[in-house]
């Protein structure tokens, strides 16, 4: 079977055979939690399908956030919550990025490195903006998404893309400010003052001395990209929040010796093969692990739940700009219930099957639980 899980339970015990002690403990939970998804080391569920009297025995999956084959249905869940956020205006994607001389710092420091980026970005957006020149609002709700690989897993790229409404309130709350169409801020002044708050982050979190020289003199990326009403770029974002770097169908072969996966060049359509290393290819995914805790999905303004705007009001406000009813406030239109728990099918005939029972992973420490039978109604 070709997989992640599959890869890393291959080539895993190479890789920790390799770097040890070097290898911090949360990169070991993760890699001890995918390579035992699915398999019954964490325990397993026991089917009854009422349709053909077959039972099936299936493994319990990790749960772990950077698994590929645990976190569909959270993709789902925030997909739909960000789209109903979303505000009728035009949007833009920000990605903020680090130099290549960076990017060692910043994967030594993980937490210190992702929090300057996310610092420096936010600051360098809410500056801007607040800026009469180009909205004059203090309060503008947006969010940050971080990534830390780019079209080849193996390569490490930490960025953060910032979605961002082209518009906010005014300072005294009172009405709607709209940026001009297509524009937001100047990508000059945003990769100065992103440098510069970088820079601040980096003395703030005592890593600017680790920094070479030239680095602050070579290419910086700010890119800014208008992207209409802001649902293409979510549907485009919510894959890579709750994974990381490849998926098992990018998976072409695994021997002894190496992993081979397809990936496509950045600024081509050809997919390409590469082969590499099996402990290299454990490396490279485990580059992209987040330290413990680490929320890598921020949100700013009125998207925060600590801001005291809350977003319905808004909201309200870019209705009276617009010049649209109160009757569109109260949505006409009523929102369907997402599946949070969808029906497990029989393989064999396709009937939903029931859970009958729990069993504990093969260590004890969850004992064994049978499911109480639905009572009828009185």
């Amino acid at each position: 079977m070709t997989s992640v899980a599959a890869a890393l339970r291959q080539h895993g015990p190479e890789f920790l055979a390799r770097f040890g002690p070097a290898i911090p403990l949360g990169v070991r939970k993760v890699l001890s939690y995918i390579t035992r998804c699915r398999t019954g080391e964490l325990g397993s569920l026991l089917y009854h399908c009422d349709g053909c009297q077959r039972r099936h025995w299936v493994g319990r999956s990790c749960g772990n956030r950077h698994c590929p084959n645990c976190q569909k249905q959270k993709t789902t869940l925030w997909l739909k919550k960000q789209t109903d956020k979303l505000l009728p205006v035009e949007h833009f994607v920000v990605t903020f990025t680090v130099p290549e001389e960076l990017r060692l710092i910043v994967r030594a420091h993980r937490r210190d490195g992702y929090d300057a980026i996310f610092a420096a970005g936010a600051k360098t957006i809410r500056t801007l903006l607040a800026n009469d020149r180009y909205l004059g609002s203090d309060c503008v709700g947006f969010f940050g998404a971080l990534h830390t690989w780019g079209r080849d897993p193996l390569v490490y790229h930490p960025h953060v893309h910032f979605v961002v409404p082209g518009g906010g309130l005014s300072r005294d709350g009172s009405k709607w400010l709209q940026t001009p169409r297509g524009f937001l801020f100047p990508h000059a002044r945003a990769i100065a003052l992103y440098k510069k708050s970088f820079a601040n982050e980096l003395r703030r979190n005592g890593l600017y001395e680790q920094v070479p020289a030239e680095a602050w003199y070579g290419k910086w990326v700010v890119d800014i990209r208008p992207v209409g009403n802001g649902h293409a770029v979510l549907k485009y974002l919510a894959p890579y929040i709750y994974r990381v770097a490849i998926s098992d169908n990018r998976i072409e072969a695994i021997d002894a010796r190496s992993v081979t996966y397809r990936y496509t060049p950045s600024g081509t359509k050809q997919t390409k093969s590469r082969t590499v290393e099996g402990w290299r290819f454990v490396a490279g995914f485990l580059q992209h692990v987040l330290p413990t805790g680490f929320q890598k999905i921020r949100y700013y303004g009125p998207l925060s739940p600590n801001c005291k705007r809350q977003l319905e009001n808004v909201r309200w406000l870019l209705w009276l700009h617009k010049g649209w009813t109160y009757w569109l406030a109260r949505r006409s239109v009523v929102n369907e219930a997402v599946k949070t728990s969808p029906d497990v099918r029989c393989t064999e005939c396709g009937h939903a099957m029931r859970l009958v029972q729990v069993i504990g992973p093969v260590d004890g420490v969850v004992p064994s639980v049978t499911p109480p039978q639905a009572r009828a109604p009185p």
